[in-house]
């Protein structure tokens, strides 16, 4: 099975597909668009895109790349995001004073720079590639920071792991694919809504999972694309396919403009 991912080879995307899909091809894709349409396109089957980290909060585009196309959840992994510092074979820890990484990779690990004052923070655009970078150039004083999966596709050394400062660091990742298919044991659905533009709408909204007993693990809003000061709702009710979320859905949909159901699937 092909799995498209955002990023290169030896990504957390790459390591959160071996996780889904043990036996997937992976297809690395440069924009987050480019991995939708590889799905859509047929080039990939489905893909596995990273949807929000518990510091760095949400990844907003895929949101929005959600409800943009017809491509739905079929199931969510939590992966534990563990920060290594990635060289050349040949480098040793000493020699670093360079180290590149994604800037939020570098924002979460504030402790390992304040421990090695020295070294020179520089962002770039992916973690794998930071690495696949300085292992095929050689560098002799430059590091990566990336997965543990990134020294192993670039056959990097990792001189040092585990440099994350927060140790509950987790990345909830999706699976996506052109078809619908609603598990059997789901305990988790997630949706995309509109309100109208009148007083208490978000609260009539809420009633109707509220008065099902149906519990929300996540509400956010994001704007439409297109039409200034207009919001989509985003949310996750602790509820596969029951009687008690059909109606509410159904309800859901007399009292808002659009309603579109991005996934049922158990909870990771």
């Amino acid at each position: 099975m092909k799995i498209a991912i955002q990023g290169e080879r030896g990504s957390f995307s790459h390591e959160a597909a071996l996780h889904m899909v043990p036996t997937s091809e992976v297809l690395s894709c440069a924009r987050s668009a480019e991995v939708f349409d590889a799905v859509l396109s047929k080039r990939a089957q489905a893909a596995v895109i990273p949807i929000e980290n518990t510091l760095a909060g949400p990844v907003t585009e895929h949101f929005d790349l959600l409800l943009e196309h017809p491509l739905f959840i079929h199931s969510e992994h939590r992966l534990r995001i563990r920060h290594n510092l990635i060289a050349a074979p040949e480098v040793k820890l000493a020699q670093v004073r360079r180290v590149l990484s994604h800037p939020v990779a570098l924002d979460q690990c504030r402790r390992f720079f304040r421990e090695y004052a020295t070294v020179e923070q520089v962002p770039f655009y992916d973690t794998a590639g930071s690495v696949k970078h300085v292992v095929e150039r050689r560098e002799k004083s430059s590091a990566g920071i990336a997965s543990r999966q990134a020294a192993v596709e670039y056959g990097g050394r990792i001189l040092k792991s585990g440099i994350e400062d927060d140790s509950k660091n987790f990345t909830r990742f999706l699976l996506i694919a052109p078809r619908q298919r609603w598990a059997k044991d789901a305990d988790k659905t997630s949706l995309a809504f509109s309100v109208p533009d009148e007083p208490g709408a978000l609260f009539k909204t809420l009633a109707v999972f509220a008065l099902r007993d149906i519990s929300l693990s996540k509400i956010e809003s994001r704007p439409v694309k297109g039409t200034p000061w207009q919001y989509v709702f985003y949310a996750d009710l602790k509820s596969g396919e029951t009687p008690a979320t059909e109606n509410a859905l159904r309800h859901l949909r007399e009292i808002c403009p659009m309603v579109k159901v991005l996934g049922v699937y158990k909870a990771g």
